[in-house]
């Protein structure tokens, strides 16, 4: 519980301490302009989507050439692709990756294969203090494994004409603050109220293809009513979990399945509910920040389960501009440019001197949110598991669950009892403790 306690303090502090519209305390970092012609190469499992890959290459890191003379190829990767490549590069003895962007669990599970540089010998980054805690992940086994780059997380967000039609006993501060009757039961029952209302489901998900849906699974619900992500993959607790979800499915716009990201469905009016990454969900609250307000998640019989997500920069062994490397981490993790990633982009920064009055709108809706999530005192904070390549087949197994139980309407009992050696399977093939 202690730490717990302070991963949610940390939160709570970066939403309310480091986020700013204006001034940013501390010096700015000053970077000689290199002499020589140098072209990094940057791979990043963050940042992918078309808008903001032109945000990186357009605003970020034209500003660090202008600054510093460095060319960089910013390359968006999926995690698995970038796990191959640089496991070949590292054998071959020919690494030509100079920065690596990517989670916690991804940077920790490369780490232990060998493949990254200890930063701890390379300059001071000056004018900036790194949160404490995220610090701690960065540093595994003595070793600093990689800087803390971007954190984020996982809210609903409520379209205001909702509150009309809450069910008894649950209240719109309830909601907002996530107190002890903002409960998956209190969902449902709202969320049964809203079609019977409205006429059609007003709930959404980011269900598609490539939504983040399989997060809510792994790293919401499962850890509210079993106190686990895995471990308890099977329990009754988890059947009761399932059969919720069967009951809940019903009111649930059945586009879900098809949608990636939920800030165009509640833009265009299709879901007066949503649930879906911050950075997802940002567009929507920046469009009509009047319109939406973002609120904790609900709790289970466990607690209020959500994740906690950290990314960061790293510099692989053997990369051929390490010095370089070290200026575009420099660029990346200053104050006033994490400011720049959490306007345009919705991730929250690392360090503290990001720092200032909050202002009224988008912005502010949004860290509120968050905020409030991250400080009930009911929380059970999640991390991504570190599952290395095998992370696609750990996401797979969830969702085929969800799939089976609650799209075709199969026995919870029997799939989850079926499902379950194959995930903890991929813990122990990977050395990794079962969350």
């Amino acid at each position: 519980m202690n730490r717990k306690a302070k991963i949610v303090g940390l939160l709570v502090f970066v939403i309310l301490g480091a986020i700013v519209s204006g001034c940013i305390g501390g010096e700015k970092t000053t970077t000689p302009t290199t002499s020589e012609a140098v072209k990094l190469i940057w791979l990043s499992t963050q940042l992918n989507p078309p808008e903001e890959r032109v945000f990186v290459q357009e605003q970020l890191l034209s500003e660090f050439k202008k600054e510093t003379g460095i060319d960089v190829d910013f390359i968006p990767i999926s995690y698995s692709d970038m796990a191959t490549r640089l496991e070949a590069e590292e054998k071959a003895g020919k690494v030509t990756i100079d920065v690596i962007g990517d989670l916690h669990g991804g940077l920790d599970y490369f780490n232990s294969k060998g493949w990254l540089m200890d930063l701890s010998g390379m300059p001071k980054l000056e004018g900036r203090t790194f949160i404490t805690t995220f610090e701690k992940y960065a540093t595994i086994g003595g070793k600093k494994v990689y800087v803390p780059w971007m954190s984020a997380t996982y809210v609903m967000v409520i379209n205001k004409k909702a509150f009309d039609y809450l069910p008894d006993g649950l209240t719109k501060e309830d909601v907002m603050k996530g107190t002890d009757k903002w409960t998956y039961d209190a969902f449902l029952a709202w969320a049964k109220k809203l079609k019977e209302a409205t006429g059609k489901p007003q709930v959404g998900f980011p269900a598609g293809p490539k939504g983040l849906f399989v997060r809510f699974l792994h790293g919401y619900i499962y850890p509210a009513y079993t106190g686990y992500q895995a471990k308890a993959f099977d329990s009754p607790e988890a059947i009761t979990m399932w059969n919720y979800l069967k009951e809940l499915w019903p009111y649930v716009n059945p586009a879900s399945t098809t949608w990636d990201a939920m800030a165009e469905p509640l833009l265009r009016g299709e879901v007066l509910i949503a649930w879906d990454h911050t950075a997802r969900i940002k567009n929507a609250i920046e469009t009509s920040p009047d319109q939406f307000v973002v609120v904790p998640v609900p709790r289970g019989p466990k607690g209020r389960g959500f994740i906690l997500v950290v990314a960061g920069l790293a510099i692989p062994k053997g990369a051929p501009h390490p010095e370089e490397a070290w200026k575009l981490i420099d660029y990346l993790t200053r104050p006033e440019t994490q400011v720049k990633v959490l306007e345009k982009v919705g991730f929250f920064p690392t360090v503290k001197e990001a720092s200032g009055v909050l202002p009224e709108g988008p912005l502010k809706i949004l860290a509120e949110g968050v905020a409030a999530q991250s400080a009930t005192p009911d929380a059970v904070v999640a991390m991504i598991p570190n599952l290395g390549a095998k992370g696609g087949e750990f996401k797979d197994i969830y969702r085929t669950a969800f799939e089976r139980i609650v799209l075709k309407g199969e026995d919870p009992a029997a799939v989850t009892k079926e499902l379950k050696p194959k995930l903890i399977a991929l813990f122990e093939e990977q050395g990794v403790e079962v969350p």
